[in-house]
């Protein structure tokens, strides 16, 4: 478990959970029983997905045998899918586990993205997107998801 990293405090609600349980809006790319992937209102790349465990996990370290290669195919998936859509020159993914380690939210996702024409992704403020925008992403990406096919 990962006790010893010092997580985001688990006394706040989890932005995550809320989504996936319906009380706040956000749009939901694929959702199975394990994972989901949700489009992100900070668009820091191309087609800026996060992979998250539908059960709270505050960590990569927390997420069981079951759910990790569930994670891991849902980024492969979500990668190729953006990689299709948007045909950027690379693919971003990255995952913070603990407060010194930059995780904002206590609980593990992957960030997955299409790199900027001039390369990279904004690590910068950038604004947040309505719901109206999100959802025309899930529409593009939706499509291309090749869930249990892939390798």
């Amino acid at each position: 478990m990962s006790s010893a990293l010092d997580v985001p405090s688990p006394d706040q609600p989890c932005a995550f959970c809320d989504y996936l349980g319906g009380k706040r809006p956000f749009t939901v790319l694929h959702r199975t029983e394990l994972v989901a992937m949700l489009v992100t209102r900070e668009q820091r790349g191309v087609g800026h997905v996060l992979v998250v465990p539908v059960a709270h996990r505050p960590t990569l370290l927390d997420l069981t045998v079951t759910e990790a290669p569930l994670v891991m195919t849902a980024v492969i998936e979500v990668a190729d899918a953006i990689a299709h859509a948007y045909a950027p020159t690379g693919i971003a993914v990255w995952q913070n586990n603990g407060v010194s380690a930059n995780q904002m939210v206590p609980h593990v996702h992957f960030h997955v993205a299409g790199t900027l024409p001039e390369g990279g992704t904004d690590f910068g403020d950038v604004p947040e997107l309505p719901i109206s925008d999100t959802d025309v992403i899930a529409e593009i990406l939706r499509p291309l998801l090749s869930i249990g096919r892939h390798r």
